[in-house]
């Protein structure tokens, strides 16, 4: 009996369209997860006491970055329900949880109407959206895998960090039309901040019925036993558990650093405007979308391990010299193109890791392994880079940031330079044997 319920000779067409059902809601999830980010410069002063806007912006990072704490839980959870009861159920019921925390987070009154209850409901919705997109990632990476073909695993992979930036644009591109054709700075600053959250949840309802319909890509009839076991996974496969790690470790901090915190940067430290900043990240994140299956596609021909490497050692020797550049600069074209040159060199990573960690693993623990040590990383390492920014800021050193980014790109490259090129040793295509 196969792993796979993936037809033997499923078309190009029906695995796109299997692709396109498993991203759209990737998309949806990660649009809810990122609107708090790209809206926190509004929404930081209605939840927290009036005060030093760096102050504001360092509480809603510590909520961001807690909401990352609830992501290896949901790592473990959903991965554990989508190798024991396949990957759709676990995809459709993360995008329940999504919706609900973005319409909380929607609702929730002001610190001046309810004081405390504002930030502890804040809390409460982001720690639900991260269980969910803790879980979203394991799930999403294994399944766009599993519905590839072995030749083109790495291009058809890709797409979930085109989706995963995809969410982030169309924040970015609800922000740019809230904030210069439908609202003032005004109306985006008492109340306007809330579309997005709104719009997030009914987007989310909408995945929540694709994914109803979507086909299921793991046969979860076999090896009940072993499916979905923590102990096994430890038992097992420790060595790949901690290449995970090791592999996102610098890999999420420079992502994180060059997309997230940047819009905060250009604002905080290069003294642009919001707009200014808005308009600059949104053009990158479009380019750097359309990247991903360029470097995707690369993979499949010159195997995975070249681009991690190029990945580590671009990353580690640029990554200071390029964050110093753009702190420096005065010119919003400059940090454009600065900003351009950090994505070019972190796609060697984003574009491929997710095909990387699924091909590491059998298919009964492949979306627990996935997801429960890359949320943990994460949780340590991602989610805490704003903030660990912003400390750095208001203590005097920022500099120091760079140079914490650029050591966490050379202990990945470690890794990268003592694995296997996981395209030529997949457990994937010893399942199709």
């Amino acid at each position: 009996m196969t792993s796979s319920t993936i037809p033997k000779n499923a078309s190009t067409a029906w695995r796109i369209k299997a692709i396109f059902t498993g991203s759209i809601g990737n998309l949806v999830e990660w649009y809810d997860w990122y609107a708090y980010s790209a809206f926190a410069l509004y929404f930081a002063p209605v939840f927290f006491p009036k005060g030093n806007p760096t102050a504001q912006l360092l509480n809603t990072a510590a909520i961001f970055a807690v909401g990352f704490l609830m992501r290896p839980i949901g790592g473990w959870l959903f991965g554990s329900i989508a190798d024991k009861r396949g990957r759709r159920n676990a995809m459709t019921l993360s995008v329940l949880f999504m919706s609900f925390g973005s319409f909380m987070i929607a609702c929730t009154p002001s610190y001046e109407n309810i004081g405390i209850a504002a930030p502890v409901l804040l809390l409460l919705a982001r720690l639900l959206q991260g269980l969910s997109v803790g879980g979203e990632y394991g799930t999403s990476a294994t399944y766009l895998s599993e519905v590839a073909d072995s030749n083109r695993r790495g291009f058809f992979s890709s797409f979930q960090y085109v989706t995963l930036i995809g969410g982030q644009l169309l924040a970015l591109g609800i922000q740019l039309l809230l904030q210069k054709v439908f609202l003032d700075k005004e109306q985006l600053a008492g109340w306007g901040w809330r579309i997005p959250f709104v719009i997030g949840a009914v987007l989310a309802l909408v995945a929540l019925y694709l994914r109803r319909n979507m086909h299921e890509s793991v046969n979860v009839e076999i090896k009940k036993k072993d499916r979905g076991s923590v102990t096994v996974l430890f038992r097992k496969h420790p060595k790949a558990v901690l290449t995970v790690m090791g592999l996102t470790l610098g890999g999420t901090l420079a992502f994180y650093t060059y997309t997230i915190y940047m819009q905060k940067f250009l604002v905080n430290t290069v003294n642009l405007s919001k707009e200014q900043s808005t308009m600059i990240v949104f053009w990158l994140m479009l380019i750097y979308a359309l990247m991903q299956p360029l470097f995707g596609m690369l993979s499949d021909r010159i195997g995975r391990k070249p681009l991690l490497m190029g990945f580590g050692i671009l990353g580690t020797i640029f990554t200071v010299p390029i964050l110093s550049a753009i702190s420096r600069t005065t010119s919003p074209w400059m940090a454009f193109f600065l900003i351009l040159a950090a994505l070019v060199i972190v796609s060697g990573y984003t574009s491929i890791n997710a095909v990387v960690k699924a091909e590491l693993f059998p298919s009964e623990v492949r979306a627990l392994g996935v997801g429960f040590p890359y949320a943990l990383t994460v949780a340590l390492f991602g989610g805490t880079a704003e903030y660990v920014a912003l400390w750095f800021k208001d203590a005097g050193h920022e500099p120091w940031f760079y140079w914490y980014v650029a050591f966490c790109i050379f202990i990945s490259l470690i890794v990268y330079t003592t694995s296997k090129d996981s395209r030529k040793d997949s457990y994937m295509d010893k399942e199709q044997l």
